[in-house]
């Protein structure tokens, strides 16, 4: 089964920017996803992208300032967040598809342990 590492989260204030890292143990050809859960909430999708990259996918809620990517030589997948609002403070999970889907939780079949993201007011 594969293996997901994010990394990147930390402490931003509002309208700061954060890029989160998720590395795959293997090479996969499968799509890819960001996944948030803040406390006392259940855990939503924020992107997902296909597995040639050509195709994406965002919430309405980050839509227009994160952007999601995949450098599939590297075997990593990216989330650049920009204009950071403390509503965005969350755990961010990566996400490996399981076919060619990649907008909704059960088109995903693994997680990594997650990367903590807080924005400040």
């Amino acid at each position: 089964q594969v293996q997901l590492v994010e990394s990147g989260g930390g402490l931003v204030q509002a309208g700061g920017s954060l890029r989160l890292s998720c590395a795959v143990s293997g090479r996969w050809t499968y799509p890819m996803g960001w996944f948030r859960q803040a406390p006392g909430k259940e855990r939503e999708f924020v992107a997902g992208i296909s597995w040639s990259g050509g195709s994406t996918a965002y919430a309405d809620s980050v839509k227009g300032r994160f952007t999601i990517s995949r450098d599939s030589a590297k075997n990593m997948a990216y989330l650049q967040m920009n204009s950071l609002k403390p509503d965005d403070t969350a755990v961010y999970y990566c996400a490996a598809g399981k076919s060619s889907g990649y907008r909704r939780p059960s088109d995903f079949g693994s997680w990594g342990q997650g990367t903590q993201v807080t924005v400040s007011s």
